[in-house]
């Protein structure tokens, strides 16, 4: 069987940025008559040339959207259990070189978390670390999902990059879905980002989805982190990934994010800025790409962009999120992986969900729905 890398290594990356950036107003006009959209239609549509068409994107992205999904925005919460890392990475905050106290919860500190989580409501959790195979590897992954399945309908996890044996086991234990972002498609920008460490390996971070592909994992979230190259062709690239692991992986379901970078200790500026309408434009292409694709918003974006933003497309939100391993009870002073941006707290988001007439769902899955 081939992976997406095949596909990967047929394209370049200065000549898709030369595509894009050549659109006209006529391009975009031509894509807004179809009925389908496929890749090439994608192209146009984030391009420069489609920035004055915003609202008529956002139109169409609302009733596509509706009609899938309905009038529901799922709601889950991170849940950081270490910021213990091995890698070195010029945008994190727990990157190796960073002189920060690193903390990993035991399963007491677990429990205490799991607790005020569930007390809120929240029905599906996404365990977050750093990338330490030592501390924080499949072993404590593996216990880490045993001690709190009883407590969710589904388990996702944002961890190091795993050997496909290892995520079989992880599904196992009833992990339900997998985030794994590339940061940036352009191989060159990648290895300037992540120059020690196993993350600094580019193939491998590559395959993770195939891996999880042919683990049977249910769910794939996809991203790019905007900022570390040029988004518009980072977001051309994670859309051919995308529809590759759509054909090739037809059982599983897939999520795209959109994160920008944050402020953090050892701040790197954004190569290419991305506004807040550059963003909506993102989301609207997405959309009309694809119609199934879960689209989600985490808390790093304003209150103001998250209120409007329901509206045009996205599927599920965080709340009330904290970035910092036991930040919800256990150590609510430990250095954040990234500051967060809109802080109000779950009542609240849920609250402004249902103002704008959508109805809030606390889990995506339930597992109870896989067994036999």
């Amino acid at each position: 069987m081939s992976n997406f890398k095949d596909i990967f290594n047929q394209y370049d990356w200065d000549t898709v940025k030369q595509e894009i950036y050549s659109f006209t107003a006529t391009d975009v006009q031509q894509v807004l008559l179809k009925d389908e959209i496929n890749l090439a239609d994608f192209q146009v549509l984030i391009s420069p040339a489609a920035k004055p068409f915003i609202e008529n994107l956002a139109q169409r992205s609302r009733a596509l959207t509706r009609k899938r999904f309905g009038n529901t925005i799922q709601m889950y919460v991170p849940m950081y259990l270490s910021n213990e890392c091995q890698n070195i990475c010029t945008y994190c905050g727990f990157s190796l070189t960073n002189k920060i106290p690193r903390k990993t919860l035991t399963d007491e500190e677990i429990l205490k978390e799991v607790a005020y989580i569930k007390q809120l409501g929240y029905d599906h959790i996404l365990l977050v670390t750093g990338e330490a195979n030592s501390t924080v590897g499949v072993a404590y992954l593996k216990n880490a999902i045993k001690l709190i399945r009883d407590h969710f309908s589904n388990i996702s996890i944002e961890v190091q990059p795993l050997n496909q044996d290892e995520y079989e086991t992880l599904i196992d234990e009833g992990l339900y879905a997998v985030l794994v972002y590339q940061e940036t498609y352009n191989r060159a920008t990648y290895k300037t980002h992540h120059p020690k460490g196993k993350k600094s390996n580019f193939d491998y971070r590559l395959d993770t989805p195939d891996r999880l592909g042919k683990a049977g994992i249910h769910k794939i979230g996809l991203g790019a982190l905007f900022g570390l190259d040029d988004w518009r062709v980072d977001s051309f690239y994670t859309a051919l990934h995308l529809k590759y692991l759509q054909q090739t992986y037809w059982k599983t379901k897939y999520s795209i994010s959109f994160p920008r970078l944050r402020p953090h200790e050892g701040e790197v500026q954004p190569k290419v800025e991305m506004t807040d309408a550059d963003l909506v434009q993102l989301i609207c292409a997405y959309r009309l790409l694809d119609e199934d694709v879960e689209l989600s918003m985490s808390t790093r974006e304003s209150e103001t962009f998250r209120n409007n933003v329901i509206n045009l497309g996205i599927t599920s939100m965080s709340a009330e999120s904290k970035t910092n391993p036991g930040g919800y009870v256990v150590d609510r002073q430990s250095l954040e992986q990234f500051e967060i941006s809109d802080e109000r707290g779950t009542n609240k988001i849920k609250a402004m969900i249902q103002s704008q007439g959508y109805e809030v769902v606390w889990k995506d899955w339930d597992t109870s729905y896989s067994k036999k």
